[in-house]
Parts: structure tokens; sequence; C-alpha cells
């Protein structure tokens, strides 16, 4: 059963093909779709990690980054063909 990733980015819903495997998160796989730099969200993301423990705030800052980035709607689906 093939993975398949849906997500809309600034205002266009798109879906790729997916790999657990190729990618660390949907969110950083959907970001090298559109063929865009993560180091800076990954610098950032470390420091988070590193401040708190607390997942919700973890969850929260890559929300919004992907937000500012365009993106909404990120999800896995099973390609059931």
């Amino acid at each position: 059963m093939a993975l398949k990733l849906q997500y809309t980015y600034k205002g266009h819903t798109k879906v790729v093909g997916y790999a657990n495997d190729k990618h660390h998160s949907m969110f950083e796989a959907a970001a090298a779709a559109e063929g865009l730099d993560l180091k800076r969200y990954q610098m950032l993301e470390q420091q988070v990690q590193m401040s708190t423990r607390d997942k919700k705030a973890h969850r929260d800052f890559r929300d919004n980054y992907f937000r500012d980035l365009g993106f909404s709607d990120i999800q896995v689906i099973r390609d059931e063909s």
C-alpha cells in the first residue's frame, strides 16, 4: 500500500508520493516537494527542543512556522489504487 502526501501550498492543493524513510516528517516532505530549504527551520526546531520538553510547544512552533511558509492541511493519505 502506497502513501501519498496531500497538502495545500499558497492556496493550491497538491498530492505527491510519500515515504517515511526519505523524510523526517510529513512537513519536511511537503517543503522538499516545493523545493524549500529548511536549514533555518531545523536550527530553530533544535533550539525549541533544547529549551523545553513540552511537546505542545514544539508542535505549535512547527505548525506556525509552516503556516507562515504558506502550507496548510498537510496530511498523509493511503493510495488505495
